[in-house]
């Protein structure tokens, strides 16, 4: 009995170790680290993509942010039980990098740009997205630049999703968004004085009174044409994000002045403020009442050592990331994100393209619909592991995978993961993104 006892526990003891020894193992997908062996027993990795936010010190302007990520992520890595793996996926917010970098601006150096690139005056505002975050310092500070603003918003929405007022009421009232132009008098004889589901703010009184509190006149209307602004104002800036060039393009060829976009704000430094060369103005946040963040620049250097530490100290070749607004539309605000940009500023080479994937459910129903269990796996993954870059463009196989860059996707993951409140996770690690069925 007691021999049969020793033989067991020795047979567990065995499992256990083989078991062990081959779960941290550092072997690489294409290196065979896909199954942990024991005995004659395989055990397959059971886990795709995983996503963790990982907790990091309050980042200070002239911190080392490449440091930081890279002893966070390491330190979590040994508190929580987990390693690192090739191909995997660090990515940390723009707004520690801004942060680390001192890259701010206050009202007064916006407003200095703004009066010295227009001279004052009268300054049409065009298409900003209704955002206290993104843009309420921002237009303080081109309130404080001007003397009279015609600010010109876009509805039902902003270019984003922030609706002032909901699509089925203006087409009950018989108004048409792509041509007509209401003044603010008009809105309000419509539709009275709305609050947002969410932020319970009136956005129209409240840019109002933010331009009208620095001094400045104000005169607001609501349109889809940019154009609507030129009977009231030559000189124009565009606020709008991700349509600007066609802003800007539209305005000029209409007869405008002079038309600038927001990216051409702080697009370099006043008065020892912080700029963005590429972005201006555009991906900014509010610091505080007079001050903004904004979007970081020359990111390359850090996501490139970041990257560079990672490989010194575990011997794993990540890739790197930084990530701003990510893509996903809420369902009932409305909003899609997207407020900066672009949503990498900058990543390493590991991740430039779009993915390269088949609809395993389009295998299953037609290809191998004859199959089942042990049989169809084995056909799936073959021809997984036969694919090639250029076999799936155009093929019905691939159909329905997301059409999307590869840091637009995992961005926007991320972005989902650490939030924008109080988790205190800038910094997410992404493992198993780039893993497939045969893994």
């Amino acid at each position: 009995m007691l021999d049969g006892c020793t033989e067991l526990i020795d047979v567990t003891v065995k499992l256990f170790y083989n078991n062990m020894a081959s779960y941290f193992d550092k072997k690489t997908p294409s290196q065979g680290g896909n199954t942990r062996k024991v005995g004659d027993f395989v055990m397959e990795r059971l886990v795709g993509t995983v996503s963790r936010g990982i907790r990091a010190p309050i980042i200070r302007e002239g911190d080392d942010i490449a440091q930081i990520v890279a002893d966070s992520v390491i330190n979590a890595a040994q508190s929580e039980g987990f390693s690192l793996r090739d191909r995997d996926v660090i990515a940390v917010t723009e707004a520690v990098v801004a942060r680390a970098q001192g890259n701010y601006a206050t009202v007064d150096q916006i407003a200095a740009d703004v009066r010295a690139k227009f001279g004052g005056g009268t300054l049409g505002v065009v298409f900003p997205i209704t955002s206290r975050n993104r843009f309420s310092i921002c237009l303080k500070g081109i309130a404080m630049g001007a003397d009279k603003i015609v600010l010109v918003l876009s509805y039902p929405a902003d270019e984003v999703g922030n609706h002032l007022i909901d699509e089925d009421e203006v087409e009950q009232k018989g108004v048409h968004p792509d041509t007509d132009v209401l003044t603010e008098e008009r809105y309000r004889s419509l539709f009275g004085y709305r609050k947002h589901v969410f932020t319970g703010v009136d956005y129209i009184s409240y840019f109002r009174e933010l331009i009208e509190g620095c001094g400045c006149q104000c005169e607001i209307l609501l349109a889809n044409d940019c154009t609507a602004v030129l009977p009231y104002a030559q000189n124009v800036l565009c606020c709008d994000i991700h349509t600007r060039a066609r802003t800007k393009r539209k305005l000029l060829a209409a007869g405008a002045q002079k038309v600038l976009g927001l990216d051409e704000i702080l697009n370099a430094p006043v008065d020892g403020s912080g700029c963005n060369e590429q972005y201006g103005l555009l991906g900014s946040n509010k610091a505080t009442e007079d001050k903004v963040k904004l979007f970081p620049r020359d990111c390359m250097p850090v996501v490139q050592r970041i990257q560079q530490l990672i490989w010194e100290r575990t011997g794993n070749h990540v890739e790197v990331m930084v990530y701003g607004d990510g893509a996903f539309k809420d369902p009932v605000g409305k909003i899609w994100e997207l407020a900066d940009p672009v949503v990498s500023p900058a990543y390493t080479d590991g991740l430039e393209g779009t993915p390269n994937e088949i609809k395993l459910k389009y295998l299953a129903d037609n290809d191998f619909a004859a199959l089942s269990g042990n049989e169809l796996k084995e056909a799936v993954s073959e021809y997984i592991r036969n694919k090639t870059d250029d076999s799936l463009v155009g093929n019905m196989v691939s159909q329905g995978t997301t059409p999307r860059r590869l840091t637009d996707l995992i961005g926007s993951l991320c972005d989902l993961t650490s939030g924008s409140g109080d988790k205190g996770t800038p910094i997410v690690l992404v493992q198993g993104y780039f893993d497939n069925y045969t893994n």
